[in-house]
């Protein structure tokens, strides 16, 4: 393995761990959001990590077949429902006083950020370890 595929490898982890880290929190902050009757409120979101090709011809060469790098997006959780709390003075409260917010627990979102953030500090001591071996190989290379 090559310093930049590890380095590309890291990197693209990192990027997974920042989407992870950004739908959790996305989560936590519109935990308490609710929305007027009728209509359609937060909905929660997920991070959707895909391996694809780095690029179409890259995955027809012969040179960097197999080599894939991990894509990261934002996309709304199927199944996520709604609570009801009831507030009869609340301004977005429908005619019995229930306010709709949006399903979202808040320890699975903790969970989250949490993992994210020791994945992404994971790959970045592997990125810094790159680094020091690459630096070593070229102190050596220079002797």
């Amino acid at each position: 393995m090559s310093y930049v595929t590890a380095i590309e490898v890291s990197a693209a982890g990192m990027s997974a761990q920042k989407a992870r880290l950004e739908a959790a929190a996305l989560n936590l902050a519109n935990m308490n959001t609710s929305s007027p009757p009728g209509a359609e409120g937060y909905r929660p979101v997920a991070a959707v990590i895909r391996a694809t090709p780095k690029s179409f011809a890259g995955a027809l060469s012969l040179h960097e077949r197999g080599r894939v790098i991990a894509r990261a997006s934002l996309a709304p959780q199927a199944g996520s429902g709604v609570r009801t709390v009831y507030e009869p003075g609340h301004p977005h409260a429908d005619e019995h006083g229930m306010v709709a917010f949006p399903m979202i627990d808040h320890t699975r979102e903790m969970l989250t950020v949490m993992s994210a953030l020791r994945a992404y500090e994971a790959n970045l001591a592997v990125l810094q370890a790159m680094k020091t071996l690459a630096a070593k190989a070229l102190e050596i290379g220079s002797r």
